[in-house]
């Protein structure tokens, strides 16, 4: 049975297929149309998942939406009566649901193709907790998923035993933990969608003395709960801007004039950053980690598991996450690589494999994130051939490689010369992390890297870390944890003593978003880390996303467009080996 799983009509559009209990192919609508967490409809995602099956439309069975028009509807009815919001929102509303109910017709205009299936509405915090807890190693689990919205509640939580997963509890509309962090991230001055992993970044700087006042604004309640001071934001009822609708998304100011009055002016993104927005930021984190730990002490106590698994936009805090089993009692976890809303796309079409069957959803594993598309190296050498001239207007060298070992030996040989590497390998990363696949990979232990990075690729805020990719066996040795992060979604802190080796990976409060890697999973990315160490005695990377201030690149084109525009020095893409300004090394 073929199933089409979507994250459509919102940000970062994204599918996935199935094909029984097997999940063929993922990716994200940005890689393809080139605009950071497109919002849409993800015709071109869906056509990529098609080719790398050897489909077409027409033999998929079923088509899986991530959120349901149907759910919650009581709730929302009874909160129009009483609370009567604005008429442009619940305008804005009805319409976004008419444009959800022509799934099929959307499908068949987007794709091409005449689709004879049904189409699964699946509620959308059940789709988030079925792509944590049915893709999670754990036999049985606490999931939790923690949001902006979905279906008129931001958060849910039950329990996953066997094939099965449940949702025991949600918090509703207008209370929200994503909300709060977005609308303060706005308020600092990052007023893009997604921008919440700048403030992330930037609270180590500051100290939580804003904590008191960010208490006035959310409050903890019974069962684990919380709720918002509707005071302080405009969601609740006035007519925010939200564009969902093929482009880049857009989401209007949540905060209102009274959260101005709390504490203090808001800073304009061209404004340079103080230690207030410095202070308001870490408090900013402070309270969402009290949110965070008083539900997850809450479901420990009512569950009695050990292992929980993590879902929804907040999930991607890696700092939070990073210290569960410090300040939880949890002593398993496990987070999705894509487990916003794109990841959604997994567990609706998990869900709906097991309605249409009449059996429990299906169990699946997923130990890496390696599910967009590949390319060969017929593919790559077509490319080189046809660009042969802009290469050569920029000193290129090109060679290909005959074997592993070699390549690996010459790439880690330009790493730890201080080279920054664009490394292009397989299939294509499934979620917002280049996991080895579509990196850039630098020398950890290099102090200026990070400055290098930036003024040669990056141009991103000083403030923020970048990121170690590690070998597995190697974690306790150099962080403060031994467990398996293989998605980079937890910060654990480094060892003191290992701290000064690292310093292009070490973020200024100690820590590190470490990636695992195993040979099992990735042999050639751990191949390269590996003759890394044998070089160097260090057992990492530094690495990042291969992009320049756009979607992390899908196609070889894409990868050597950035290595020409910018100052990278070395492209290794498959076996092939591109250096810039002197001879590829023998």
């Amino acid at each position: 049975m073929l199933i089409l799983g979507i994250n459509a009509f919102h940000g970062d559009s994204a599918a996935c297929l199935l094909d029984g209990g097997i999940l063929v192919a993922a990716s994200e609508e940005e890689r393809y149309r080139r605009v950071k967490h497109w919002a849409g409809f993800p015709s071109q995602a869906i056509q990529a998942c098609l080719r790398q099956a050897g489909v077409g439309l027409g033999d998929i069975h079923a088509v899986a939406l991530n959120q349901d028009a149907k759910a919650n509807i009581w709730r929302k009815a009874s909160y129009v009566l009483q609370k009567r919001p604005s008429l442009g929102l619940v305008l804005d509303r009805i319409r976004n649901k008419q444009e959800r109910a022509g799934v099929a017709q959307v499908l068949e205009q987007g794709v091409g193709g005449r689709f004879k299936g049904e189409v699964v509405a699946v509620e959308h915090h059940l789709a988030h907790l079925a792509s944590a807890y049915l893709a999670s190693p754990f036999p049985e689990a606490v999931a939790a998923s923690l949001d902006g919205f979905g279906d008129f509640a931001s958060a849910a939580w039950g329990v996953g035993r066997g094939s099965t997963v449940e949702v025991d509890e949600r918090v509703y509309f207008p209370h929200s933990l994503g909300i709060f962090y977005q609308a303060l991230t706005q308020f600092l001055g990052f007023p893009h969608y997604g921008d919440e992993y700048k403030l992330m970044g930037l609270a180590p700087y500051g100290e939580p003395g804003f904590l008191p006042r960010m208490r006035r604004i959310v409050r903890l309640t019974n069962g684990g709960g919380f709720e918002l001071d509707l005071s302080f934001f405009r969601h609740a009822t006035d007519k925010v801007e939200y564009e969902w609708d093929g482009g880049s998304p857009v989401v209007g100011t949540l905060y209102s004039a009274a959260l101005v009055d709390l504490l203090g002016p808001a800073r304009g993104p061209s404004e340079d950053l103080t230690q207030r927005h410095r202070d308001i930021a870490r408090s900013v984190q402070a309270m969402y980690e009290e949110a965070f730990f008083h539900l997850l002490a809450h479901l420990h106590e009512t569950y009695k598991l050990d292992a929980l698994c993590l879902a929804g936009g907040c999930a991607m805090n890696s700092v939070a996450n990073g210290k569960v089993y410090q300040r939880s009692a949890f002593r398993k976890l496990y987070v999705q690589p894509a487990a916003g809303d794109a990841g959604g796309a997994i567990g609706a079409a998990l869900v709906a494999l097991g309605r249409l069957d009449g059996q429990q959803p299906v169990r699946l594993r997923m130990d890496h994130a390696y599910w967009g598309p590949q390319f060969d190296d017929e593919a790559i050498a077509t490319m080189l051939a046809r660009r042969r001239a802009e290469m050569t207007r920029e000193g290129c060298t090109v060679r290909r490689f005959e074997s592993d070992p070699d390549l690996l030996a010459a790439t880690a040989a330009e790493v730890a010369a201080g080279a920054v590497v664009g490394w292009f390998q397989g299939r294509m990363e499934w979620g917002p992390r280049a996991l080895g696949n579509r990196s850039i990979v630098c020398d950890p232990r290099r102090t200026d890297m990070k400055d290098i990075l930036n003024l040669k690729i990056k141009r991103r805020e000083s403030f923020r870390p970048f990121a170690p990719s590690i070998l597995r066996e190697a974690v306790p040795e150099w962080f403060e944890v031994d467990d398996d992060v293989p998605f980079m979604t937890q910060v654990y802190p480094i060892r003191p003593g290992k701290r000064a080796l690292i310093p292009a990976v070490t973020h200024v409060d100690g820590s590190g978003r470490l990636q695992t890697v195993t040979r099992e999973a990735n042999p050639r990315f751990y191949g390269l880390i590996e003759r890394f160490r044998d070089l160097t005695g260090v057992p990492m990377v530094l690495n990042t996303s291969f992009n320049e201030n756009e979607p992390v690149v899908c196609r070889p084109e894409e990868a050597l467009d950035c290595f020409l525009r910018t100052k990278m020095d070395v492209l290794v893409m498959e076996n092939w080996f591109l250096r810039r300004g002197s001879p590829a090394i023998p």
